[in-house]
């Protein structure tokens, strides 16, 4: 009679099943945010050609004239009634700020962190490779 041999393979099988069951476990979670962030492209979309909120690039622009430093990050959220750009900006001293804009207005909401205005004829560094 011939003996079965015994390998890893069950090892390896048993994480394949761990891994797939977790896949499985986290897909549900998954899915919602995708669809979420789809819809909330949509409706950013939808706001800026309905004249509710301005571009960002024209808000970028403005800002970077504004604030010293270079803006790195920036989000279109929705508060309450309001749309709001969320702007990270990284000033020469390397402690980022944020600014929160009233994004139909460009009106500054609130802001935190080291905020550094741009003195009044100060010149803004060019951009890399300009």
């Amino acid at each position: 009679m011939i003996q079965p041999s015994f390998s890893h393979k069950p090892a390896i099988t048993h994480m394949l099943l761990k891994s797939l069951l977790l896949c499985l476990a986290l897909l549900p979670v998954a899915l919602p945010v995708a669809a979420q962030e789809r819809r909330d492209h949509e409706r950013a979309r939808a706001a800026l050609e309905a004249g509710q909120i301005r571009p960002l690039s024209d808000l970028l622009a403005e800002v970077e004239r504004r604030f010293r430093g270079r803006v790195i990050e920036a989000d279109l959220e929705r508060d309450d009634s309001q749309w709001l750009y969320e702007l990270k900006i990284l000033p020469p001293n390397g402690r980022i700020f944020i600014v929160e804009l009233d994004a139909a207005t460009g009106a500054l909401v609130r802001s935190r962190g080291p905020v550094q205005d741009r003195p009044q004829g100060e010149a803004q560094p060019r951009p890399p490779g300009r």
